[in-house]
């Protein structure tokens, strides 16, 4: 079985290879329209020949995508994190080209010499490669490419913007209609935070908090939660009922959350003099999951469980303690035989007609 992370990096790399596949068979289909009968390119002289070209430059181009979409995934987009939207875009677009065409003129020599029927080496194989990159219609390869590697780019920088699963729900329109789903909610709060963001300053405070997520990305990856949103110092992440019951889960995120920072803990005194500490509460129910809005449109929970786990979250600061579950959440997980778990008794939430029942786990 692959790792969360896993899946969710090859989820993230197979549209580079898919963008890559349409354009380039678009691309080749253009060509055979451009070109007719010949079996040459008249630029060069080149031999041309469709059957070859409508498998060989669609594969390539498909692993060129896959590559590239590799290298961002992995590499790249870390590498270029702190760059703004536009610059990111320009900056790894000219890199991608580079590494592009330096593969293209590669494959054009091995297509050469298996047209000429002739070792990569021989001095007629370069002249035909040179002969077609230095030429003038050449360019406008290049800008096809350079478009490809910009919409490519484009829609790495929305996906990672809006989130992946966000931006695949708009492509497929699954809320595009309003569906009822049962989900569960994770509202976590850092502790302290007016008074940290008093001390730290607002500009000292927004950097902490950019850290602070960033370590929160590999617990809530690996235990398969979707991050609903942010709301300044607080985050809600949520889980479909089946992934958030699995191996407990949503559960286990929030322990993998304490140990992430626990990890950072030199990290954050250094830089801020202080160590983020937080407290979540749990709770799940039905929701009704739609896109919304007009002018910016999102994808949104809207239900009663929402403010429910809100009004538990609040809580902890009552009761002393990190960790608040709704018994609602608690019956569905069996969490007995694996953690130690204490009842607080019923609590008659605001804005709620009946008592619901608190555990914590110690």
């Amino acid at each position: 079985m692959l790792l969360p992370k896993t899946k969710r990096n090859i989820s993230r790399i197979i549209p580079f290879g898919v963008i890559w596949l349409i354009f380039s068979t678009v691309y080749t289909q253009l060509e055979k329209g451009l070109l007719g009968s010949l079996k040459y390119y008249p630029s060069t002289g080149n031999p041309y020949t469709f059957s070859r070209n409508i498998f060989i430059t669609p594969i390539s181009a498909l692993i060129a995508g896959l590559l590239i979409g590799t290298i961002e995934i992995l590499y790249f987009n870390r590498l270029f994190r702190q760059k703004s939207f536009t610059k990111k875009i320009v900056y790894k677009s000219i890199t991608y080209l580079v590494i592009i065409l330096s593969f293209l003129i590669g494959l054009t020599a091995i297509a050469n010499s298996i047209e000429l029927q002739t070792t990569v080496f021989n001095t007629e194989v370069w002249n035909n490669v040179w002969a077609f990159f230095l030429d003038y219609a050449f360019l406008s390869v290049v800008m096809y490419m350079a478009a490809i590697i910009v919409i490519s780019q484009f829609y790495a920088e929305v996906s990672e913007n809006i989130g992946q699963g966000v931006l695949n729900n708009f492509f497929t329109g699954k809320y595009h209609s309003p569906t009822e789903e049962e989900r569960i909610f994770m509202f976590l709060d850092m502790k302290s935070s007016t008074t940290i963001a008093e001390n730290l300053g607002h500009v000292k405070y927004f950097e902490m908090l950019r850290e602070y997520y960033s370590d929160f990305s590999d617990p809530i990856i690996k235990y398969r939660g979707e991050i609903y949103q942010y709301v300044g110092d607080e985050i809600i992440v949520s889980w479909t009922l089946k992934n958030g019951l699995q191996n407990y889960n949503c559960i286990q995120c929030f322990f993998a959350l304490k140990t992430s920072i626990g990890k950072q803990t030199r990290k954050y005194t250094e830089k801020f003099g202080l160590t983020p500490e937080f407290k979540a509460g749990f709770h799940l129910g039905k929701v009704t999951t739609g896109e919304i809005g007009v002018i910016k449109k999102e994808i949104v929970f809207t239900g009663d469980v929402l403010n429910t786990t809100a009004r538990i979250q609040g809580l902890c600061n009552t009761y002393k303690v990190d960790i608040l579950l709704s018994g609602d959440l608690v019956k569905k997980l069996d969490l007995h035989s694996q953690f130690q778990i204490k009842s607080l008794g019923q609590n008659e939430l605001r804005g709620r007609d009946e008592k619901i029942e608190l555990f914590t786990i110690l």
